[in-house]
């Protein structure tokens, strides 16, 4: 599989490893929508377990959004990752898997990464109001929209 990807999209397939037996492939962005298509329709990863991110804000492309994927046919996982930087956005992957789309909304509402081509990208998990990603490192631990908390449910924060 691995070659075959490589074949197709040569340096574009930047790692292909295995660590503590989960294999990952390390994919640019530009290539992620027909990575996952081809993984889906020629390798059978039928079903898209999860898609999160990783915030590393010392780096240019500061997040890793990472698809795990999973085959029923083969009994095995794969995870597909690409790094970005915050100003660009990744296409969605609604359109391969309907699960996606739940996915994609909560990884937006965390980090803050937007999704190309998602049908109804906002928050799933906080309120619209909200300020901020709480899954990046530079949100701080006790950190919290008291503006939002005073004016939503006319409370002082307990923090």
């Amino acid at each position: 599989m691995v070659a075959m990807l490589k074949g197709q999209y040569g340096s574009g397939i930047r790692e292909a490893n295995s660590y503590l037996g989960q294999n990952y492939l390390v994919v640019e962005a530009s290539l992620i929508p027909e990575v996952l298509q081809v993984l889906r329709d020629r390798e059978q990863f039928d079903y898209c377990v999860d898609i999160t991110a990783a915030h590393y804000p010392q780096r240019e492309k500061q997040f890793d959004v990472i698809w795990i994927l999973y085959s029923f046919a083969r009994n095995e996982r794969i995870r597909v990752k690409t790094m970005i930087a915050e100003s660009e956005s990744v296409p969605s992957s609604t359109s391969i898997w309907g699960t996606s789309n739940w996915l994609e909304r909560e990884v937006y509402d965390m980090f803050g990464i937007r999704f190309d081509g998602h049908p109804d990208l906002k928050r799933i998990l906080l309120p619209d109001g909200w300020k901020g990603h709480p899954l990046r490192k530079d949100y701080g631990i006790i950190q919290q929209d008291q503006e939002w908390v005073q004016i939503n449910l006319g409370i002082e924060s307990g923090q």
